[in-house]
């Protein structure tokens, strides 16, 4: 079968597509057929050896794809050979078949296509876990101020927020990625560019009680300063590149929460979290409150293109790569 690989770790001008041997469905594992795999963040991060998790070199990328279920191993009794699934990997997903445990996928709902379920589990899990986990707990008639709203993660943020009965208020780093995000359901979108995040908040709606950061670096600090007292702020990742600081002296006067949502961890350590958001997800599908965005289409000999887009903040949604034909 036709994979990118990654046999050093030189970033994403090095990946190489390879006829690899198919994998094999062990006990609990569910083997598929892919069709579209979603791009994300840790793929880059991944190829330059730069991520939490560092597998073994040569490895073939790729958190999220969808497909049909080729065959199933012993134990799986929630798929059958001819489903059409998508699902959370920890590596594989960009080739032509990928084998991925069985409590990591789900069905793809009725009315999707193969474009949007390649990139739909990882991001909106990560958003939709995030927000309704316990440590955050999000509740209708809040302020929820979103970072990167244009983005992968970003979007699915605001749908979310938006179907949880939230204001919304999105950031992004220009006029025609605001606008986007107000045609993605936003109540308001600042321009980080040339508006200050801070004083627009205030402006706006007076401050955040809960803030979904996955840009850190300046706009973190400016979510320090508009959050409401007992806001609580949600580390998702660092795309603009920076690690900031957290000031305890603002933690302490407002009595704010900072926490993080590293969302390859629960898959590792916390599985049913997952689970929960799998469900609330399929829900929200139903009721028509989700719009997954696709910002751009490559195939699989164009997979780091595809990811550069990503990193270059070229994208409107989400990127995703063909990797087949849909049948």
């Amino acid at each position: 079968m036709r994979s990118i690989r990654v046999s050093s770790l030189d970033g994403v001008d090095a990946l190489t597509v390879e006829d690899i041997p198919p994998p094999v469905a062990g006990p609990g594992e569910v083997r598929i057929k892919v069709y579209v795999g979603g791009v994300n963040f840790p793929d880059l991060l991944m190829s330059e050896g730069k991520y939490q998790h560092k597998p073994d070199l040569p490895f073939t990328p790729g958190l999220e794809a969808a497909g049909e279920v080729i065959d199933v191993g012993d134990g799986v009794n929630r798929f059958a050979p001819g489903d059409r699934v998508m699902g959370f990997f920890d590596l594989g997903a960009f080739a032509e078949e990928a084998v991925v445990g069985e409590q990591f996928l789900m069905h793809v709902p009725d009315g999707m296509d193969w474009e949007m379920a390649g990139g739909f589990t990882l991001t909106h899990t990560t958003s939709h876990a995030a927000l309704v986990h316990e440590r955050v707990n999000l509740k209708a008639g809040e302020v929820l101020l979103v970072h990167g709203a244009a983005g992968g993660v970003g979007t699915t943020a605001v749908q979310i927020g938006k179907a949880l009965g939230c204001t919304v208020v999105a950031t992004a780093g220009s006029d025609d990625k605001a606008q986007f995000a107000l045609e993605n359901g936003a109540d308001y979108a600042i321009n980080y560019s040339s508006e200050d995040i801070r004083t627009r908040v205030k402006e706006l709606v007076g401050g955040a009680d809960v803030v979904y950061d996955p840009v850190g670096g300046e706009a973190f600090s400016a979510s320090l300063r508009c959050i409401n007292f007992e806001g609580r702020i949600i580390i998702i990742g660092f795309a603009s590149g920076t690690i900031a600081d957290a000031p305890a002296n603002y933690v302490l006067v407002k009595n704010i929460s900072i926490v993080g949502f590293p969302v390859g961890s629960y898959r590792r350590t916390s599985p049913a979290v997952l689970r929960r958001s799998y469900a609330g997800l399929s829900d929200m599908w139903a009721a028509g409150h989700l719009k997954p965005q696709q910002s751009h289409v490559f195939p699989l000999e164009q997979a780091a293109d595809a990811i550069k887009a990503l990193r270059d903040r070229k994208a409107k949604g989400k990127v995703v790569i063909k990797i087949r034909e849909g049948e």
